[in-house]
Formats: C-alpha cells, sequence, structure tokens
C-alpha cells in the first residue's frame, strides 16, 4: 500500500504542478479574478494532501499497514478528486453545482488527517 500511496501522490503531485502552471500562465487573461482564485485553490489544497499521502506512505513504509494509515491515505486521495476536482471544474466550466461536491472532498481530507492523528495518539 505504501508504494501505491506514493505513486499516486507523484501523480497527483506532477498533475498539481502542471494545474498551477496551467493557472497562472493559460488562464489569467480566460478566467475572472474570482475563479482564478478558485482555480489556485483547488491547486493548493491538492499539494497539501499530496504531501500528506507521501508522508502517510513513508510511515506505511516503516511501520506497515496500518488499518488508520490506508483509510487516510485513500482520505487524503478522495479529498483531492472531490476537493480540488469539483474546483477545478467549477473555474473552469462555471456550473456552479459543481461546488455542491466541494464540502465532500473537504470532509473527506478532515477524516484523513482525524485517522493520521488517532494513529499516532495510538503509538
Amino acid at each position: 500500500m505504501a508504494n501505491t500511496f506514493l505513486l499516486i501522490g507523484s501523480l497527483l503531485g506532477f498533475l498539481g504542478v502542471a494545474a498551477g502552471a496551467f493557472g497562472a500562465h493559460g488562464l489569467r487573461s480566460r478566467l475572472s479574478p474570482d475563479m482564478l482564485a478558485v482555480f489556485e485553490t483547488a491547486v493548493r489544497y491538492q499539494m497539501y494532501h499530496v504531501v500528506a499521502l507521501l508522508i502517510t506512505a513513508a510511515v506505511m513504509a516503516r511501520v506497515g499497514d496500518a488499518r488508520l494509515l490506508a483509510i487516510a491515505g485513500w482520505s487524503f486521495i478522495t479529498g483531492v478528486v472531490l476537493f480540488s476536482g469539483s474546483l477545478y471544474a467549477l473555474a473552469l466550466t462555471g456550473i456552479s453545482g459543481l461546488g455542491a461536491i466541494t464540502p465532500l472532498g473537504g470532509l473527506a481530507f478532515l477524516v484523513g488527517w482525524a485517522c493520521l492523528a488517532v494513529f499516532a495518539a495510538a503509538r
């Protein structure tokens, strides 16, 4: 599982850097300042949680596949897809209904952080 999280984290990191560059260079003249800020928030939270996923992978590599770590890792991935993905889609399409998905991604992020905390407290 550690290698899976390392691979997915690396791919999401690559995509996050690419999205950030695309936003800074390709979208600045195409999106309103508000939608550009939404896009930048998606990139920022994606990259924060890529780091969290890579940390989860590193801890798993050291201690083994612990259930709480697996839940944390998958929660971070789910959060990136739902939170950042919905914000990317909102910024690029303007479909405001996509914003309803964003809180589910935020909840997934919170589950991931809570699992890491509980795992750390139990060690």
